[in-house]
């Protein structure tokens, strides 16, 4: 007989405060959509899509909540490039729901603060769940601008890279470009959501939330509108390297195709004269000096040769 494998324990964390409440889901499994369901009868397919990894960022309506997906870059030092990671959350009347994996700190850091402050609670929990889904959201959006500037930074030094002839720029200018593209994929769909989030979100906002969202897509725009820039430069830089790596190949295949015109005459001659035949002038009819006369006659070859090429500005 198999064994029943034991059930996975409930991972939801729950803060309470005035009449709206915060349940918070670390790295989600079916028993806590199970859970969602029993509690708050969300809709099964909105508990499906929060366990699934290819959803695109969306807001659905249902009756009584909304339910929303984001997505967030987070980066990875080492290998240099950054990866989707989709977190969820409903919000109702009264409640917050917000499932997300690990790596997403900012919602667990907030998270946290609530546990342990009541200040913060009284600040984040009074105004309804709307506005405490916009703080979580403004502190995602802030905690981005650090990864903004490191791939700045790696611009301004990729630029150095480019133009320097001892360093191979292709596989730096390929990371950043990859990495440039997802984090557009992750930001651009985003700003879709937040401007259509705005309205939907005032029934469940005790306060007027317009300014507070105004200012969330002021930065949510000036991150769109940097990786905008910052992906027309890194097609500059792609263009500019393949120009630059062309010119070095051009420049030595150039120098050998010289090389191979100058040293043409000398194995044309030598040839000749090593062939096992007795040629007029050759070392078997008993004259050295024309060997002699055979070197001047090569170095002459090779010199006006030299200075056609420098005439025509090859060399």
């Amino acid at each position: 007989m198999h064994e029943a494998l034991p059930e996975e324990s409930l991972r939801a964390e729950t803060i309470q405060w005035g009449d709206l409440t915060w349940v918070n889901i670390e790295s989600p499994t079916e028993t806590d959509t199970k859970y969602l369901a029993e509690t708050y009868h969300f809709h099964q397919m909105a508990l499906d899509d929060c366990l699934s990894r290819k959803q695109l960022p969306k807001l659905d309506i249902y009756p009584g909540y909304l339910f929303f997906i984001f997505h967030f870059p987070v980066y990875d030092k080492e290998t240099r490039i950054a990866s989707k990671r989709q977190w969820s959350a409903f919000v109702g009347d009264n409640y917050l729901v917000t499932l997300h994996p690990s790596e997403l700190k900012t919602i667990d850091a907030l998270f946290r603060d609530c546990q342990t402050s009541e200040e913060s609670r009284k600040e984040y929990f009074s105004n309804g769940s709307g506005f405490l889904l916009y703080h979580i959201l403004d502190r995602a959006v802030d905690s981005y601008f650090p990864v903004l500037d490191k791939i700045m930074s790696l611009m301004e030094d990729i630029e150095d890279v480019v133009f320097d002839e001892e360093v191979e720029a292709a596989k730096e200018l390929s990371i950043l470009r990859r990495d440039i593209i997802t984090q557009r994929s992750v930001m651009f769909p985003t700003r879709a959501i937040f401007i259509e989030m705005e309205n939907k979100l005032k029934r469940f906002s005790k306060v007027d939330v317009t300014a507070h969202y105004n200012d969330l897509m002021d930065h949510t725009n000036k991150i769109c509108d940097t990786l905008d820039e910052a992906k027309e430069i890194i097609e500059v830089f792609k263009d500019t390297d393949y120009t630059l790596a062309t010119y070095r190949i051009n420049r030595v295949t150039r120098l050998l195709t010289i090389f191979s015109s100058i040293v043409l005459p000398f194995i044309l001659i030598s040839s000749l004269y090593g062939m096992n035949v007795v040629l007029p002038g050759g070392i078997d009819a008993g004259k050295p000096v024309t060997f002699i006369v055979l070197l001047l006659v090569m170095g002459v070859i090779a010199s006006v040769m030299l200075i056609f090429f420098r005439r025509r500005r090859w060399i």
